[in-house]
């Protein structure tokens, strides 16, 4: 992968880790980083060397929220071009899933790989929404959230308001986009907003082995199908979306990854996934 200006990457044992690198701003979300974790998850969907994706923030902080040098530009020029850094990091003919889930962070429901939010510090605003386009949240307990945009004026942005209600109900939702309150990453958990919180000191270790069981023991066919199948039936009858599983179902037992499944299982080994 190319050489990027705001975030970290790398790749092994099948794990591709995108860290947001301005510790000097707590990782606060700019154009550029936009641009950037964009292209970083959507090379790592294309690439059959990647298996799970992990999205984490250097320093400190996981994302403070967006750049204040941006916001006050945006007041000063009353919000011009606001629409167009929007448009700037947009497909510009989405397709599959990205038709279904349009703006900023659809393109990451629509990857075919697993996504992991590892929330090691103070996450706010965008950097929020961003955690909820993951497909597991894991955070440090100490590690404080709020949605911020009540304070600024703002309004619930970038679909969190279609999100956050689906993850921690109602009630819920509104007290925390209504009064922008700092909550910790231990209340998250209880909230249904991360999937675990964890000591900080033992949330990378987790979070590593939660997506080297994914990267190995896992068919990243079965991953993409059913990440894809979940997506889509929040618009789906529930006969629709059985008739997707019956199909779906029928078509794996062609192929690779189902026969070694059952082998690996038979012959109590380790599985060799292909994703074929």
């Amino acid at each position: 992968m190319s050489a990027y200006r705001q975030i970290l990457t790398s790749t092994a044992d099948g794990v591709l880790t995108i860290t947001l690198n301005r510790p000097e701003r707590l990782n606060a979300w700019t154009g550029t980083m936009q641009e950037e974790v964009e292209t970083a998850i959507r090379a790592g969907g294309r690439d059959d060397a990647v298996r799970c994706i992990v999205l984490t923030g250097v320093g400190r902080g996981f994302c403070a929220g967006a750049d204040m040098d941006r916001l006050q530009s945006i007041q000063a020029s009353a919000g011009e071009g606001h629409a167009e850094a929007v448009a700037e990091t947009r497909p510009p003919e989405p397709t599959g899933l990205e038709k279904t889930f349009p703006g900023r962070f659809g393109h990451m429901f629509a990857c075919p790989k697993p996504i992991i939010a590892a929330i090691n510090g103070p996450c706010a605003g965008i950097g929020l929404i961003l955690t909820l386009f993951a497909d597991m949240r894991y955070a440090a307990s100490e590690a404080k959230f709020t949605t911020a945009f009540a304070e600024r004026g703002l309004i619930a942005e970038h679909g969190i308001a279609w999100q956050l209600p689906r993850l921690v109900g109602e009630a819920n939702a509104l007290d925390l986009l209504f009064t922008a309150r700092k909550f910790d990453g231990a209340e998250a958990e209880k909230l249904g907003l991360v999937n675990k919180a964890l000591p900080g000191d033992q949330l990378m270790g987790f979070v590593a082995e939660t997506a080297r069981h994914l990267a190995t023991q896992v068919s990243p066919r079965s991953v993409a199908i059913m990440k894809r199948q979940i997506r889509e039936s929040y618009f789906q009858s529930y006969a629709a979306s059985l008739a997707v599983a019956d199909a779906e179902m029928e078509a794996s037992f062609a192929t690779h990854d189902f026969k070694e499944g059952v082998a690996s299982f038979v012959e109590r080994r380790a599985p060799a996934f292909t994703g074929k």
